[in-house]
C-alpha cells in the first residue's frame, strides 16, 4: 500500500519556474528522454501552463516538448495537483515531499506507477538524493525500477 499523503502547504507561486528531473519511473510520455526540465507558469484563466522538455536518446538529442495544464481543484489540498497534456483528460500530481526553500520535490500520483523527483538544479547532491529514496520506500514505492535521469553539467 502506498502512502499517498501530500503536503499541507503548497505556495504556488514559489513553485512555479523550472524543475530538472533527477528520477523517475519509465513510462511512455517520456521514453528514451533525458536532460527533462518541467517549467510551470501561470495562465491568464488561473491555470498552471507546464511545458515539459527533454532530449531524445542522449543530451545532444533531438528536443521534446510537450506542453499541458494543471490545476488545483480543490484549495484545501494545495498538494493535490491535476494535470493534462491530452484535452480534457487529467491524472494526479500528488506533491509528496517539498523542501521548505522550494529546492527539491517528490511527486507521486494516484496509482504507484508514476513517481518523479525534481529539483531546481540539473544535479542533486547524493545525501538529499538517498533521504528522499528512503522516504519514498517508507511510503511504500518499490524503486527498483527508478531511472536517474542524465543532465546536464551546470
Amino acid at each position: 500500500m502506498i502512502d499517498k499523503t501530500t503536503v499541507k502547504e503548497l505556495d504556488l507561486n514559489r513553485y512555479l519556474g523550472t524543475w530538472y528531473e533527477i528520477a523517475r519511473f519509465p513510462h511512455s510520455f517520456e521514453k528514451n528522454l533525458v536532460g527533462v526540465t518541467a517549467t510551470y507558469s501561470l495562465r491568464e484563466d488561473g491555470k498552471i501552463k507546464v511545458l515539459n522538455q527533454g532530449y531524445k536518446n542522449t543530451l545532444d538529442g533531438e528536443l521534446s516538448v510537450a506542453e499541458g495544464k494543471a490545476k488545483i481543484p480543490d484549495k484545501s489540498q494545495p498538494g493535490k495537483l491535476k494535470v493534462s497534456f491530452f484535452w480534457i483528460f487529467y491524472g494526479d500530481y500528488n506533491v509528496l515531499e517539498l523542501e521548505e526553500n522550494y529546492q527539491y520535490v517528490m511527486i507521486g500520483s494516484s496509482t504507484p506507477k508514476y513517481f518523479w523527483i525534481l529539483s531546481r538544479t540539473p544535479q542533486m547532491d547524493a545525501t538529499t538524493y538517498e533521504m528522499l529514496l528512503e522516504k519514498a520506500r517508507n511510503r511504500g514505492y518499490n524503486l527498483k525500477k527508478l531511472y536517474k535521469v542524465p543532465q546536464k553539467l551546470n
